[in-house]
């Protein structure tokens, strides 16, 4: 599914089959997606799960979204120059495939990290 940015939130489709939804936050389309998909694949016995569908954003749009990922931040770890990352953020340039991947494992690798995370306090 292609994620684009609307004026009411987000909308997303598939180029291969007519699937279609929209939602006001990322996690809405999300849901809103797979039930969209589960309903077009009913008739054929399709499961639909995060295997089989696919997300997929631009740099700006991402970042635009998660402000809380700081791009430049993001640069250091993965070992990437930081004004680079920013030209793919602002669209003046675009990521060769390679570069999209090690991105891409880069904010993986800083997901699965936070998840495994768990803060302590005084109670």
């Amino acid at each position: 599914m292609i994620v684009e940015k609307t004026d009411t939130g987000f909308s997303a489709y598939s180029d291969k089959y007519p699937i279609f939804t929209t939602g006001r936050t990322i996690p809405e389309l999300i849901e809103n997606a797979y039930e969209a998909a589960g309903l077009y694949f009913e008739d054929k016995g399709l499961e639909i799960t995060h295997e089989n569908l696919k997300f997929e954003i631009d740099f700006k749009q991402f970042f635009q979204y998660y402000k809380v990922i700081n791009a430049k931040q993001l640069a250091y770890k993965i070992g990437m120059n930081p004004t680079l990352l920013s030209q793919y953020v602002q669209g003046r340039k675009k990521p060769s495939d390679a570069q999209t991947l090690k991105i891409l494992m880069g904010i993986h690798k800083i997901g699965k990290e936070l998840s495994e995370i768990n803060l302590i306090y005084n109670r």
